[in-house]
């Protein structure tokens, strides 16, 4: 039986970056099959009502730095020593996320693994098409042809669409999973569920 994680994902999320290679060792350890799905998360939160955590907890009292803690703490625990908030955060990931929507399959993961590293490690700048071509076709990929099929009108909706499917699921934020291991998906939210989520798929309770 097939299990499978869905990855809610969308490149303007530093999480998104820091949840998307522990993901693929609990991948590896469980044999489970990944899929992304692109959404927009700015869509997200005009849906749902949410906001970046620097924005949404800044008035209550010790949140934001606690927060920043446990990032700290996720960082040092998985060796992200590349890794660099982006100088432009919070960015539009409109572009980055309707290219993802433009291939797909092994192709998608392949493309989100070229941009995390421009974007959370490099830090090239969003708005140097130059750069950003460069780093897409360093990595294989056309990127006049993806930049073009970012102006399709279906790929458009269909990011639309993705967004809000995800947030009529339940879906708030970035990183959010559906797990299924053949009963349907569970829902998870957060770089910290990875542990409960490997361990849902080897058997365990949700």
């Amino acid at each position: 039986m097939t299990k499978t994680v869905e990855f809610i994902f969308d490149f303007v999320s530093p999480n998104g970056y820091l949840a998307w290679y522990p993901l693929k060792g609990v991948l590896q350890r469980t044999g489970a099959e990944l899929v992304v799905t692109p959404v927009f998360l700015g869509g997200m939160h005009r849906l749902t009502g949410n906001a970046p955590p620097m924005i949404r907890d800044k008035d209550v009292k010790g949140k934001v730095e606690y927060s920043s803690l446990e990032m700290r703490r996720f960082i040092e625990r998985h060796g992200y020593d590349k890794f660099r908030l982006h100088p432009q955060f919070p960015f539009n990931s409109v572009t980055f996320q309707r290219m993802l929507l433009a291939v797909e399959g092994e192709e998608r993961v392949k493309l989100v693994e070229t941009l995390l590293v421009a974007l959370w490690e490099e830090g090239v700048a969003i708005d140097d098409p130059a750069a950003i071509g460069a780093k897409l076709a360093g990595a294989g990929f056309d990127a006049q042809a993806l930049l073009e099929k970012t102006q399709d009108p279906a790929i458009k909706q269909q990011l639309i669409d993705n967004t809000s499917a995800a947030v009529e699921r339940g879906a708030f934020g970035i990183p959010t999973f559906y797990v299924d291991r053949g009963e349907g998906p569970e829902m998870y939210f957060g770089k910290e569920r990875l542990g409960q989520i490997e361990e849902y798929l080897n058997g365990g309770k949700p």
